[in-house]
């Protein structure tokens, strides 16, 4: 009692309240549970030096981490949440405006390319007596043609459906990453790896899907075919998922951070399968369709521009009746590729097989990683693994099991081809 009321009526100084500690630790009546509450009182009053510090958890609950306090931590991740929402809106607005730029560019086209055809037709109707009339067609005409072809180049150069599949990829995983960083702050105290990892993440989106238009686009033909990279190196990712592990599954009581012999061959199995199925057959699938759009995007141009000349040409005695008869075939066949094209989408198809592609290259990254590292404790931990690759690829547990028999004894172009994903 005499040592509480000491402790309660001195000045605040550390020394005095030090000696009062010690007075108390070698008197041998003292109560040890009563001695380490106050032990805990004084480290919580006492500053961190350094940046070596462990994490203290005060009544605030407020956590140190090498020097950062939890408050400034959690302060950043909402920081990053605001940026990734306000890409979201962008991306949004602009995927939807683009959008907009197929459909109008399509039937704007479309119909400059019908008139020019009708208008060329009509050119060649005989009239009584001598009649401005032809010429009027044949310039009209010839005018929309070429116009048409201007405008068919910009746009196959830009692909406005490829471009709005661009945002709308950026925008499901921009919300993807706000949803990440919602779990991490509901499931347990942040630390300043988890901003670092969700910065790098906000930037490989910004690489991978750019805003502008000029400059800074995709290539949207470009010779080698390539899955889409969203995620940031794994390789970086070994502080938070040793953070990650010691906050979250401290406290399960598997030994080996939920990892085995079987979990290993089972996802060796399923890595095996990923790239000898899901991933390249995804990848043949995008260059057959770029290789598609690529026979469109040339084709269109050019059946406009002959029959542009065509229609300038169409009265010429020379030539005879084949001018004309490019003009007006030629229109008409401009307009059927153009609608296969652009009203198809095949440069959103392209774009939707190499995100794709993508998707199961990041699991592939996933898995190697996890492989890679030797120390158990080092990775993420096995079960829970184990089931984010099973919902990711579509599959119960059993059937995500069952792949490491079947990846060693399947054929690619045999009866057993099976792929690892069952989600699309």
């Amino acid at each position: 009692m005499a040592s509480l009321q000491a402790r309660f009526l001195l000045p605040a100084s550390r020394g005095r309240f030090h000696s009062s500690l010690r007075t108390q630790g070698n008197s041998g009546g003292a109560n040890p549970a009563f001695r380490k509450t106050q032990q805990r009182s004084v480290s919580d009053e006492q500053p961190v030096q350094g940046k070596e510090a462990a994490v203290f958890t005060t009544g605030q609950n407020q956590v140190l981490v090498n020097g950062v306090e939890g408050r400034d931590v959690t302060a950043r991740l909402y920081a990053v949440i605001e940026a990734a929402a306000d890409r979201i809106e962008m991306h949004d607005i602009i995927g939807v405006q683009r959008d907009n730029w197929n459909l109008l560019l399509l039937n704007s086209i479309n119909a400059m390319t019908l008139t020019a055809s009708i208008s060329a037709g009509l050119s060649s109707i005989p009239l009584d007596g001598a009649s401005p009339h032809h010429a009027a067609f044949r310039i009209s005409s010839a005018l929309l043609y070429s116009a048409a072809t201007v405008m068919l180049l910009a746009v196959n150069k830009i692909q406005p459906s490829q471009l709005a599949e661009e945002q709308r990829n950026a925008t499901r995983l921009f919300r993807q990453l706000v949803k990440k960083i919602q779990t991490t702050l509901a499931l347990r105290n942040p630390t300043p790896a988890d901003v670092e990892d969700a910065v790098d993440r906000v930037l490989a989106l910004d690489t991978a899907y750019p805003l502008p238009l000029l400059p800074g686009m995709l290539e949207k033909f470009p010779k080698t075919i390539e899955p889409t990279v969203w995620w940031p190196k794994l390789g970086r990712a070994r502080s938070q998922s040793q953070s990650r592990h010691k906050n979250t599954m401290a406290e399960s009581s598997q030994s080996n951070n939920g990892w085995n012999e079987g979990l290993e061959g089972v996802m060796a199995g399923v890595l095996k399968m990923l790239k000898k199925t899901d991933t390249t057959e995804y990848l043949r699938l995008g260059a057959l369709a770029l290789s598609i759009n690529k026979v469109l995007a040339i084709t269109g141009p050019a059946l406009t521009g002959v029959a542009a000349a065509g229609a300038a040409l169409s009265d010429s005695a020379i030539l005879g009746p084949w001018p004309l008869l490019l003009a007006v075939v030629g229109g008409a066949l401009a307009t059927v590729v153009n609608t296969l094209e652009h009203g198809g989408q095949v440069g959103m198809i392209f774009e939707l097989y190499r995100n794709s592609a993508g998707y199961y290259r990041q699991l592939e990254d996933e898995i190697e990683f996890n492989l890679g590292e030797t120390d158990v404790e080092e990775r993420e931990n096995g079960e829970m693994f184990e089931l984010k690759m099973a919902l990711r690829l579509g599959r119960s547990l059993s059937d995500l099991r069952s792949l490491s028999s079947s990846s060693s004894s399947h054929k690619v172009n045999g009866v057993g081809h099976e792929n690892a994903g069952r989600l699309f």
